[in-house]
């Protein structure tokens, strides 16, 4: 098992990432490329699908040269992904007909607000399990085939593929001859019923969407097809595809009903293990799907927070205050406390349990002695805070009280953030000895296809913890800091106009 190995793509919101995992779970190479956000409009966000393509491809190349010595033999690929994100393209010519509409992306808030209007929230809830927001796929699928000149026509004529974008890379990766995605992936659009496991006609034909234009949908762990000449000289079977939140939930092994991991990214993504029930959530949740193997269909509640790591790139690039993101803790550390400020980092809207589109962002309680430390701190807070929101909707679904939190994804290096974290939550806090979870997620999910590993009991020895963080704040300081946080989150919400 030495030279073999698994690779994974792992296409985030603001980088395209590869690694190369071991059979013991090891990263073996990885190599990471940023790319350009799009914000052609206030509220709207965009990413070039060439470009998403081009860096993703790059840095695979880059991995598989860095083994190219070794004998190495690839056995699978896995992909994860930014979920909700929309890609549209020419069959003819696999060019997109437009930018990717990012899952951040405001632009159809109005639409929404008039399916809610139509009285469409419940059906959307029970057939879906989500809420209707312009977060999801559906709406931005329609507003590109509605907006670009002639892509109604095409679409109806056949000649449009949309995808998530682990089926914009699967296209590319096999020439154009897949054009498919994961029950993950589709549970994400607000067109697939989630009961029925197939794309839903009803919504389809609300939103006027062509059903030519959809990938097949199919399990998070099988062989759908292979790599062409292009990535390596030996075609490699594409084997596994996760939304990334799906991904690290399973790379955290949260294979537990009740077990519970959340991910700290350009947003935070809180998913619990529901086993094969679908809940449906009192209280501005989410039910997804968490993936399939076997036929199996496991299901989840999750709370998905828009902005996170992101309002630290935010600090960086339109503040100044930060040259890099790692220097956010040693800048947060130079106060004692927040000195009272909170900072709501609403911007791109509030999502779970809010689901505000209209909130934007607010820095709330500054006087004469606040500074940019002050800021730096209730920025980091501001992330624990909205986890806080998620995890105490979570349990009233559940109905029982989470026990502790498994956490992943770049800022969980930050110790003053976990810290805070286990001190608000007054649960353990686990962090894991690789923090590449999502890309480990769909590894794993990829290798269990191919028989890399023989099955999920293999794989669960090897989930191993970094560091627990204990809560060590006086719960009256925590109570106080609290109800700061709920009246500057008052203060943010609506804050547009519908």
């Amino acid at each position: 098992m030495s030279n073999r190995f698994i690779l994974s793509l792992d296409q985030g919101t603001t980088s395209s990432r590869s690694i190369l995992f071991n059979h013991i779970g090891q990263i073996i190479a990885s190599s990471q490329k940023e790319y350009t956000q799009h914000y052609p409009k206030p509220g709207w966000v965009e990413h070039d699908p060439i470009e998403i393509w081009n860096t993703q491809f790059e840095t695979a190349k880059e991995v598989l040269a860095q083994v190219e010595n070794d004998n190495a033999t690839i056995e699978a690929i896995g992909i994860t992904n930014q979920r909700e994100t929309v890609v549209v393209w020419d069959r003819a010519t696999g060019k997109p007909i437009y930018n990717a509409i990012v899952w951040q992306d405001r632009r159809t808030s109005k639409y929404c607000d008039e399916l809610k209007a139509g009285k469409w929230a419940e059906t959307i809830q029970y057939k879906t399990g989500l809420v209707i927001d312009s977060y999801f796929s559906g709406t931005k699928l329609r507003w590109i085939l509605n907006q670009v000149d002639g892509a109604m026509e095409k679409a109806q004529k056949g000649e449009l593929a949309f995808g998530t974008v682990d089926s914009w890379l699967i296209w590319n990766l096999t020439g154009g001859k897949l054009h498919v995605t994961d029950v993950t992936n589709a549970s994400r659009t607000m067109l697939y019923n989630i009961r029925t496991l197939s794309w839903d006609e009803e919504l389809l034909n609300l939103m006027g969407i062509p059903a030519s234009v959809l990938p097949s949908v199919k399990s998070s762990s099988e062989v759908y097809g292979y790599s062409n000449g292009e990535l390596a000289s030996k075609p490699i079977p594409i084997a596994g595809i996760a939304g990334d939140q799906q991904a690290a939930t399973f790379g955290q092994m949260c294979l537990d009903v009740g077990s519970v991991k959340n991910t700290y990214g350009t947003g935070c993504f809180m998913l619990c293990n529901t086993g094969q029930e679908v809940i449906e959530s009192k209280n501005n949740m989410v039910s997804t799907i968490a993936w399939q193997i076997n036929g199996e269909t496991t299901y989840a509640l999750e709370g998905s927070i828009f902005t996170a790591g992101s309002i630290v790139q935010w600090l960086r690039d339109e503040l100044g205050i930060i040259r890099s993101s790692a220097e956010v803790e040693d800048l947060a550390r130079k106060v004692e406390d927040n000195g009272e400020v909170y900072l709501v980092p609403a911007l791109t809207g509030l999502g779970a349990p809010y689901w505000d589109q209209y909130a934007r962002g607010a820095i709330i309680g500054l006087t004469r002695g606040s500074n940019a430390s002050h800021i730096a701190r209730a920025a980091l807070e501001s992330i624990a805070f909205q986890t806080y929101d998620v995890l105490k909707a979570m349990e009233a679904d559940i109905g029982h009280p989470i026990k502790e939190l498994r956490v992943d994804g770049g800022a969980v290096v930050n110790n003053l953030l976990m810290q805070f974290q286990a001190d608000v939550l007054g649960v353990p806090v686990y962090r894991p000895t690789i923090l590449e979870t999502t890309a480990l997620g769909a590894a794993y999910l990829a290798g269990l296809a191919v028989g890399f590993w023989k099955d999920v009991d293999e794989i669960k020895k090897q989930w191993a913890v970094d560091e627990c963080f204990q809560k060590e704040l006086n719960p009256d300081r925590v109570e106080k800091l609290l109800a700061g946080w709920e009246k500057a989150i008052s203060r943010a919400m609506k804050w547009e106009e519908e």
